[in-house]
């Protein structure tokens, strides 16, 4: 019985492996699987795009989806879960909401997201402490267009970074990494100078061209990133 995108997964892999869509064969379209699977297209959709990642499958916009005659390597980009970097570092972790409200989204994020002028978005503020210490801030913006659902969430006790990647799939994501000296909010959370050099990324992610969040992580001085993909 298929329930998730797991099971749709490895339903692909058999039909590709055991020859039932040999190389070069296209696939039946994101809708026409999901009423087969009986699930929603989003999920047929992150399925498949994992198995793009993998190399097996070649998708384009307009022509669809088919199985490549000759299967390559691709990077593949996951989401990293906070709680789950912390914990696999060997402290232990800790969350607070600093803060969460809906607001018209500002100017510079309507560029950065392309959103529309009356778009409103949720904005949560949050922390992540590693043994007591503060690890990251977090400074969220959701596109309640996109995700209208997250505005009825409580972020008190689990962070918007675990919810987002349990709820949404994401089909594309862009980042960015500087150095940013700390202003007076940032060095009170993170516990260091007031214009100390800190570590930052900023993240955004689209599905299928629609924008769903625009992240910006914050890390203390001496912070460092490794990553493999």
């Amino acid at each position: 019985m298929i329930k998730t995108y797991r099971d749709i997964k490895a339903d692909v892999l058999d039909k590709i492996t055991g020859g039932t869509w040999p190389p070069g064969e296209m696939l039946p379209n994101e809708a026409d699987l999901a009423e087969d699977y009986g699930c929603a297209r989003a999920t047929v959709n992150r399925a498949l795009r994992e198995l793009a990642e993998e190399g097996l499958l070649e998708r384009k916009r307009k022509s669809g989806t088919r199985v490549r005659a000759a299967p390559q390597r691709q990077a593949r980009f996951d989401i990293p879960l906070t709680r789950r970097e912390v914990e696999e570092a060997g402290a232990q972790y800790r969350y607070a909401l600093v803060m969460q409200q809906v607001v018209q989204a500002p100017e510079w994020l309507r560029a950065r997201m392309s959103l529309s002028k009356t778009a409103r978005v949720l904005e949560v503020i949050a922390m992540h402490y590693a043994d007591g210490a503060p690890f990251q801030h977090e400074a969220r913006w959701i596109n309640l267009e996109a995700l209208p659902q997250a505005e009825e969430q409580d972020f008190s006790q689990r962070g918007a970074n675990e919810w987002l990647v349990e709820t949404v799939p994401f089909s594309d994501v862009e980042l960015a990494f500087s150095a940013a000296g700390a202003d007076a909010g940032l060095s009170h959370h993170l516990g260091c100078e007031a214009g100390a050099a800190l570590f930052r990324m900023e993240r955004s992610t689209w599905f299928e061209e629609r924008a769903i969040t625009f992240v910006r992580l914050s890390y203390r001085p001496g912070h460092r990133m490794t990553a493999r993909y």
